[in-house]
């Protein structure tokens, strides 16, 4: 790249640090380190939600599963549309996390169970965050390094230093400095901020693809060019395909109902102005995303094209030369075995496969294959040849991205592309430290002191933490090594905590039987199971598959998990193989979530005394602390419906417009007209391959463009009005502690403090009035 080409990098990144540093000046207590001083507005929320969500883990991740599977799922997935929006409209666990007033995940369950179940979850869950995270760096600088060309070794003063801890120890340091700056504050701010400037760069990327890569000639031939059972693009065809099947689906669904107060902390999720607006912010949140799911769709769609037809098969022999050249050089430390590597994967011919003529490509046989099983010849199938391959093919798969964008970019766009990966990062890795570090201090740590911390030592120990979490992440991603696909190692080290958690949070919030020994039972059960599938999967190819052959127990084995997984097969298929556990992650966190509620039931039931009184700890009638009027009806056959979109009193008119607007196009639309209008006609007539290409188009090309545009300007808009506020807000704030230091110090009067908080006032209804306005347009 040229120099203007990193000026495009650096320039906006240093105005994301410029405000990190600026909101320092607004940190007067712990909420507002923690919590974001509980001054944000629904579309701030949104945006910066929105970004904290996307990361180059997840883009990554989102091109790993559909280069694999392609879009065919993407159709069933439709369902968790709707059901997400209920959960969002009607508040659901959102709106009560809210009203207990927590800021930390501890806090509630000792509100709930007891302080040693809290102490108890508070190092299972922060140790499961810790480890999940600790890939992030890793693959975020691996990104970097593959995408860049930077060399594996790079000599600094006469020593030989490893490029990926020097990007890794960048990566820390970058979100290190946000979250130092101003914690919580800095965190939402930037977040919002990169967010405003994510819209227009994802836009550019959008118009590039679809101006490059022809739909109708490359794109949809490319899906379609697949064996029976393993459609790319039919979701009536989908059958043999494997780990992101429809059995896949149906888990996350489960798992994103039963899990989805889990990861509960401050931040964004309690720093709204009040729980009406938190509520406001999760409805809002299926309008936020603008470009951002046709841009991941567009990009594995031209990296699967890139890489499979004929018209860019010389680009795609030099790519996976390269890849497998560039892999073999850092993970292959024997010199003669990495050099006979790169030699027979470089002597593969170019492969010009042409669609119609030669045969499908299929999971088992495709244009990959050739390489990975020269590699895999290479390595030996020797158990540590086995473990060897396991970690070649993982990152194999992991890499296509960085190749082909540094293959397919011009030099502008390239500069772009990096600094939307950079924004990602960042924003990404200083959300999961700091939420650790909160974690520890709030969870951990002050349970056990008798005296209360004062603010400035309770910050100060935060930032502590996150400085210690950020050496922690250092040194695991360094020497952590993943052998499986990113969504499948995070979903099972995940149910670590999730597996057993779900069952307690929703216990908790929803039930008055729960109890302490109920949710020890189901948090031990999900940690058990989880942790146990998850040590087995990482030591499966060197060390169990060779004792269990040693021992002669293959053979039974595998006629047993043939046994158990047949009723569920083809979805669930378990086959003994000497590289890879038979079980996968997701069926490992679906097995731990069964058991975990059975688990939590059956004990609770069994121990429990007296019922809990749910309203002391929703604050709700007598129980109401911060005068905050809550309204509640009595559920009726009139406001049934209304009900179940979630409008309560507090709704304004243009509160009541969106949560419509919302329902009515996730329902009527999204769900009734394209999903199950779809189902109902192929129940009748099943369409044809190339029909699917024509509604994917439609819907997911030419309707997405149009939606995405419009949420686009709207959340831009939305969000620049809420910073505006939040700094006015803040500002009037700061000057009011500065009045109430000033009248201790007999410097100001009561009546100027007076004055100036009935011009606050004043000022706060006014945008109050300016948002409701906002939102009545839309």
């Amino acid at each position: 790249m040229n120099w203007y080409n990193w000026l495009i990098v650096i320039l906006p990144f240093a105005g994301v640090l410029y405000m990190a540093f600026y909101v320092r000046k607004y940190i007067r207590s712990v909420p507002d380190f923690l919590a974001g001083g509980r001054v944000c507005g629904r579309y701030l929320l949104s945006v910066g939600t929105m970004e904290a969500g996307l990361s180059v883990i997840a883009l990554i991740a989102y091109v790993e599963v559909h280069y694999r599977t392609g879009f065919s799922t993407g159709f069933w997935s439709n369902i968790m549309g709707p059901i997400g929006l209920v959960l969002s409209l009607t508040g659901f666990v959102a709106y009560r996390l809210r009203e207990t007033k927590a800021l930390s995940m501890g806090q509630l369950l000792e509100m709930r169970y007891s302080r040693s179940f809290r102490l108890f979850c508070a190092f299972l869950r922060t140790s499961v965050e810790m480890l999940a995270n600790t890939i992030l760096p890793a693959i975020s600088a691996r990104f970097f390094i593959y995408l860049l060309g930077i060399p594996h070794y790079i000599d600094i003063c006469g020593f030989r230093v490893q490029s990926l801890a020097l990007v890794i120890a960048l990566v820390l340091i970058l979100a290190a400095t946000i979250l130092l700056a101003g914690g919580s504050l800095s965190l939402l701010i930037t977040d919002t901020v990169q967010g405003l400037m994510t819209y227009p760069i994802i836009f550019i990327f959008t118009l590039f693809i679809l101006l490059n890569f022809s739909w109708w000639d490359e794109i949809v031939p490319v899906m379609a060019d697949r064996v029976p059972g393993e459609s790319f693009i039919n979701p009536y065809d989908i059958q043999s395909l494997r780990d992101f099947n429809l059995f896949a689906v149906f888990a996350t669904l489960f798992a994103s109902i039963l899990n989805r107060g889990n990861w509960f902390g401050g931040g964004a999720s309690s720093a709204a102005r009040t729980a009406h607006e938190q509520k406001m912010a999760g409805i809002l949140g299926a309008w936020r995303n603008g470009f951002n799911p046709l841009f991941y769709l567009l990009l594995a769609a031209m990296i699967l094209t890139v890489m499979n037809h004929v018209n860019y098969a010389p680009k795609a022999k030099v790519i996976r030369s390269e890849m497998c050249s560039r892999i073999a050089g850092e993970i292959i430390p024997d010199r003669n075995m990495r050099q006979l590597v790169i030699e027979k994967t470089s002597a593969i011919p170019e492969q010009r496969h042409i669609i119609g003529k030669d045969k499908p490509l299929s999971e088992k046989r495709n244009l990959d294959t050739v390489y990975l099983k020269t590699v895999h010849d290479s390595l030996g199938k020797t158990p540590e040849g086995n473990a060897k391959f396991q970690e070649f093919r993982t990152l194999y798969n992991q890499l296509r991205l960085p190749f082909v964008i540094r293959h397919v970019l011009p030099g502008a766009l390239t500069g772009i592309f990096i600094l939307l990966m950079l924004m990602l990062m960042v924003s990404s890795d200083d959300s999961h430290i700091f939420s650790a570090a909160m974690s520890i201090v709030q969870d951990i740590i002050l349970p056990f002191r008798k005296t209360p911390m004062s603010p400035q030592t309770h910050i100060r120990l935060v930032k502590c933490l996150t400085v210690f979490i950020c050496v922690f992440y250092f040194f695991g991603a360094l020497y952590m090594t993943q052998l499986d696909y990113i969504n499948l190692y995070v979903t099972v080290v995940v149910s670590i905590w999730s597996g057993g958690a779900g069952a307690v949070i929703l216990g908790g919030l929803y039930t008055r039987f729960g109890t302490t020994a109920g949710a020890y039972a189901s948090i031990l059960t999900g940690a058990v199971v989880s942790g146990g599938g998850m040590l087995v999967q990482r030591n499966w190819a060197d060390t169990v598959y060779p004792f269990l052959d040693r021992m002669g127990m293959i053979p039974g084995l595998s006629k047993l998990l043939a046994a158990l997984s047949s009723p569920f097969e083809p979805w669930i298929l378990w086959r003994m193989s000497a590289v890879k556990f038979p079980i996968n992650s997701t069926e490992i966190m679906f097995i731990a979530m069964i058991l975990s509620i059975a688990m939590y039931c059956l004990v609770s039931i069994l121990t429990c005394r007296r019922p809990f009184n749910l309203e002391r700890m929703l604050h709700r009638g007598k129980y109401a602390v911060d005068g905050e009027v809550k309204h509640f009806e009595k559920l009726t056959w009139r406001n049934l419906f209304r009900k179940i979109i979630g409008i309560t009193p507090d709704y304004t008119f243009g509160d009541k417009c969106i949560a419509w607007g919302t329902f009515i196009w996730s329902f009527g639309i999204g769900f009734g007209v394209y999903f199950l209008a779809t189902v109902i006609w192929n129940a009748f007539y099943r369409w044809p391959t190339h029909w699917w290409g024509i509604r994917l188009f439609i819907l997911s090309i030419v309707i997405a463009c149009v939606i995405a545009a419009i949420s686009m300007v709207w959340f831009m808009i939305g969000g620049i009005i809420d910073l505006r506020r939040m700094f006015r807000d803040l500002a009037a704030r700061t000057q009011i502690n500065e009045l109430d230091n000033g009248m201790v110090d007999g410097n100001v009067s009561l009546a100027d403090k007076k004055d100036f908080e009935q011009l606050d006032h004043e000022k706060s209804t006014k945008n109050g009035t300016d948002e409701k306005a906002v939102d009545n347009s839309k």
